[in-house]
């Protein structure tokens, strides 16, 4: 699978978005938060360069141990409006649960924070 995604206001910033073939963990403080055979991966840019790929994971893969952020929203003009989840009292994680028109294949996924979680792949 391999998609593409447009800000329709700035085609300077985009995304790609494809299949992940691996089983992608990810875990913090030892304890597993998600387990899939079926991620997929975003590699977006814009005019100020490329942001670091990250891997999306199907909710239904998603530990129920991660609590959502009560009164925190924020907005990508690429994706859409992003909700948080924290674990341990940590905010680890996000998702897109009212993507934009061009980025519905984001809604039902949610991406962990690399710098607060291991992510492993394979």
């Amino acid at each position: 699978m391999f998609q593409e995604i447009i800000n329709p206001d700035n085609s300077e910033h985009k995304a790609s978005i494809s299949s992940l073939d691996k089983t992608v963990t990810v875990a913090s403080d030892g304890i597993e938060l998600a387990r899939s055979d079926n991620a997929i991966i975003v590699s977006e840019q814009s005019s100020r360069g490329a942001y670091p790929p990250v891997i999306y994971i199907p909710l239904d893969d998603v530990s129920s141990r991660l609590t959502p952020v009560e009164d925190k929203t924020t907005y990508c003009p690429l994706k859409g409006d992003a909700s948080y989840f924290t674990f341990n009292g940590r905010e680890v994680a996000w998702s897109y649960d009212r993507p934009l028109e061009g980025s519905q294949i984001l809604k039902n996924y949610t991406a962990f924070y690399a710098d607060r979680a291991t992510i492993t792949e394979g």
